[in-house]
């Protein structure tokens, strides 16, 4: 059985029999962990560009956008399992392993909030910050193994929980659109015999900032923890 290298991130779902089974498969198909990196730049930039479409689109076209979306966030975390299973458990490992293990990550974190920026009723800056978070984040991570201190995973805003909050929040979306709008939109502004779509232009007005706004503090809040966590180690060094 291969060894656990000490800074991988510790997943629970590695034990499961339908990722063990599927990392097998793609070992035995000859597929490459580089390659299963690259889908998950794709899987992320997907979402990105689906939670964006959500804002161009109405009624069941953007549900249908924001469902792809949460979708597509999965697909990318399974990439990201994926990769070390197969580099890993399949003996499939390279020397650029480590380039690709990391810089798909950061340019899907972005591409996601980004989109997520520009989804219905959210906001560009919310997303651009919640981008740069994220980036931060994984810094400290890589900070902490750059000075002895190892990979440091603590929470409570890491990778995971982050699309947890950004894939939760587009089913949410998906099923109440019109929650927000309903509470935003002026009714004396709205003609009794226009379309009721029109009211939908302005949907998920809370859903997507709220979501940003959580992942930006929490994200704030687990680099300090990382940071901290870092200066223990290297205090505890000199003496």
């Amino acid at each position: 059985m291969p060894t656990e290298p000490s800074g991988r991130r510790p997943l629970n779902t590695r034990d499961w029999p339908l990722f063990k089974n599927l990392a097998a498969r793609l070992a035995r198909g000859g597929a490459t962990p580089n390659a299963i990196s690259l889908a998950s730049i794709v899987f992320g930039c997907a979402a990105g560009a689906a939670l964006a479409a959500t804002s161009h689109s109405h009624g069941w076209a953007m549900r249908g956008c924001a469902l792809a979306a949460a979708a597509f966030i999965q697909l990318r975390l399974i990439a990201n399992l994926l990769d070390g299973m197969v580099a890993v458990e399949g003996a499939k490992g390279g020397p650029t392993g480590d380039l690709w293990n990391e810089a798909p990550d950061r340019v899907s974190d972005t591409a996601i909030f980004i989109g997520a920026g520009y989804a219905a009723g959210s906001s560009p800056v919310l997303g651009l910050e919640a981008a740069v978070v994220a980036l931060f984040v994984a810094y400290v991570r890589a900070l902490g193994a750059s000075v002895g201190a190892g990979q440091i995973f603590l929470g409570p805003m890491a990778k995971q929980q982050r699309m947890f909050v950004m894939t939760v929040t587009c089913l949410l979306f998906a099923i109440f659109p019109a929650t927000s709008s309903a509470l935003s939109v002026n009714s004396s502004m709205v003609d009794q015999h226009s379309d009721t779509t029109a009211v939908m232009l302005d949907s998920g007005v809370t859903f997507f900032p709220c979501a940003l706004v959580l992942v930006i503090l929490g994200g704030v809040f687990t680099s300090i923890r990382r940071l901290r966590r870092i200066a223990t180690f290297l205090r505890n060094r000199v003496h």
